[in-house]
């Protein structure tokens, strides 16, 4: 089977984020005081607990500049473990998508709709949390509001990559090694705590290149300062191309191993 042949999908897919969309909304508190509390507890911890010891980073008050870094993870982190954890346990405990197979919908559409729920949580995640930066002064508007959209496009690329990982996971434990692996370092080095350019040089080429979370910090943090940033257009260009591919790979990946 080809890895990146384009899959067939029809409008029947939204029938799987439907599915999805109203089993959250019955749990819908459970997974709002997450996406709530997060950011909030890092905010207070390290903006304006470890901020009161750094005057100014890169022009801006701390608190200010891990804001938009912490919009950028909870993108990353809904949509991400949405496709590794929440898809592993519907596709193997729930048996979820062995009954939506049955219906006439197909594989490649199951995965699709899972993988455009993923991307929604992430859009549903920033939108909890922009209100409680924006009472705290920590963001600009109206160039805030530009991250709602691209949140679901950088979600949708964290929910691809986290499917193929599930694709590739003999059982839910296996999960654990691209959390600890993958995710973690992007939360430490992609120029969330402190600027990109205090790492050595080829840890920076290194995250720019290969680290897709660098890119959404560096869009989210232009937007939320509201200050041009030269590097935003080649970060755009990057995660549409990096969103594509996983995307067809994930779809392909997924149904290889439901067909097996």
């Amino acid at each position: 089977m080809p890895y990146f042949e384009i899959p067939k999908l029809s409008r029947s897919l939204w029938k799987v984020w439907l599915r999805n969309k109203d089993v959250f909304m019955k749990t819908f508190m459970v997974n709002f005081i997450p996406s709530f509390m997060q950011p909030l507890l890092y905010l207070f911890a390290l903006g304006f607990g470890v901020g009161n010891f750094i005057d100014v980073m890169d022009g801006v008050s701390y608190s200010r500049f891990i804001a938009p870094a912490l919009i950028a993870v909870g993108i990353m982190n809904s949509s991400f473990f949405e496709c590794t954890f929440g898809s592993f346990v519907r596709m193997y405990f729930q048996k979820t998508f062995d009954a939506i197979i049955a219906t006439p919908l197909s594989i490649e559409e199951v995965i699709a709709g899972e993988l455009l729920w993923g991307a929604t949580k992430s859009v549903i995640n920033t939108v909890i949390i922009l209100p409680v930066f924006a009472v705290f002064g920590l963001i600009e508007f109206p160039s805030s509001f530009w991250i709602i959209p691209f949140s679901f496009l950088a979600g949708l690329l964290f929910a691809a990559i986290g499917m193929c990982f599930t694709s590739i996971s003999p059982n839910i434990d296996s999960l654990n090694y691209p959390s600890f692996l993958f995710i973690t370092p992007m939360f430490l080095f992609s120029g969330t705590f402190f600027p990109l350019s205090l790492l050595p040089e080829f840890v920076r080429y290194f995250a720019l290149a290969v680290l897709p979370l660098t890119h959404v910090v560096i869009i989210v943090r232009s937007l939320t300062l509201d200050q041009s940033n030269p590097m935003i257009l080649a970060s755009f260009a990057w995660i549409f191309i990096a969103t594509m591919i996983f995307f067809v790979l994930s779809v392909n990946l997924m149904k290889k191993k439901l067909i097996v």
